[in-house]
């Protein structure tokens, strides 16, 4: 049962007219986007859909030149790439895309969409006065490991062990930004907690069959551009391992997955193009205050769930957005 209705994804990885066109002395105003995800990701393509109905929205568009980049060195090339072309402002859609623009250039205006500690990594003052030349929106705050470490638990009471997995390249603080609140809730649950970095599929593999081995062993997947990308196998390996699992983004339980709960990554593109219009009209990113996340959401897999030999309490039931049957 869907109760919530993403926008069609929307893909291209070069100029992309937009409605309206956007000028100041005849010319026309040029956008750079750096996607932290790949072109073919439905949740990358959902993301670069909000941002262009945000636009649509405000009646205001130009030309949009668009980088997909799911590794590194292809994030590296994209950055460098689409600040050569000097555009009037561009938008970073995850962490290591606002880091990679960040490197090559201090003077164009980027606005961030969906990364979690923007004062810890650099790439802001403060969250109400900026400074330099980013700002944007973020979608997570530190206390977030410790409210999917308690969903978890909800979902699954016998939990004896948890670990929280993600990518300390592409996390903030390497990982530490969300571990202080997933350690604090452990300690309040009485479960042992398991930090798991991990940086390939061989890695993710080795540890869920380890969580696996024993009853009660769970997972935690951190906001990460490296999770979403590597979902299709966490989420086998969790169903093999009979290991219950909780996520970030509706996206994984879509695919199978059994929980999740986090902000409305559309929504932050979609709400992410009122600054971009704003810079083009001539206000300055240092002047523009970063902005916290207003909507989230919650999904649950009932097939999942009961694959795994879960209840589903009523309280989750009756607070998730969407549940798959």
């Amino acid at each position: 049962m869907n109760r919530r209705e993403f926008v069609a994804g929307l893909g291209g990885t070069a100029a992309w007219p937009v409605v309206g066109r956007a000028q100041q002395g005849g010319r026309v105003r040029r956008i750079g986007v750096l996607i932290a995800l790949d072109e073919t990701d439905p949740e990358g393509k959902a993301r670069y859909s909000g941002f262009t109905q945000g636009l649509a929205e405000l009646g205001y568009g130009g030309n949009l030149d668009v980088r997909w980049a799911a590794d590194a060195d292809r994030m590296r090339m994209s950055a460098k790439e689409l600040v050569a072309l000097q555009p009037d402002v561009m938008l970073a859609m995850g962490t290591t895309a606002t880091a990679a623009l960040q490197r090559e250039t201090l003077t164009i205006p980027i606005v961030f969409a969906a990364i979690g500690d923007p004062v810890g990594d650099g790439f802001v003052a403060g969250l109400p006065r900026p400074g330099g030349n980013l700002t944007g929106f973020i979608s997570t705050e530190a206390s977030f490991g410790g409210k999917l470490l308690e969903l978890l638990m909800e979902i699954a009471p016998g939990l004896k062990r948890v670990a929280a997995m993600f990518n300390p390249d592409s996390e903030p603080g390497g990982g530490a930004y969300y571990l202080t609140a997933f350690e604090a809730a452990s300690r309040s649950l009485k479960v042992a907690p398991i930090t798991a970095p991990i940086h390939s599929d061989a890695e993710i593999e080795a540890v869920i069959t380890s969580l696996g081995r024993e009853p009660g062993g769970g997972l935690v997947v951190m906001p990460d551009a490296f999770t979403i990308s590597h979902r299709a196998p966490i989420i086998l390996l969790a169903a093999r391992s009979n290991v219950p699992a909780v996520y970030f983004i509706s996206e994984f339980v879509r695919d199978g997955g059994l929980l999740s709960y986090g902000t409305d990554r559309v929504d932050i593109a979609r709400r992410s193009a009122s600054y971009v219009v704003r810079i083009l009209r001539g206000e300055k990113p240092s002047d523009l205050p970063v902005q916290l996340p207003v909507k989230f959401q919650m999904a649950i897999n009932l097939n999942t769930a009961r694959a795994l030999g879960l209840t589903v309490p009523q309280s989750i039931l009756l607070t998730a957005d969407e549940v798959i049957e």
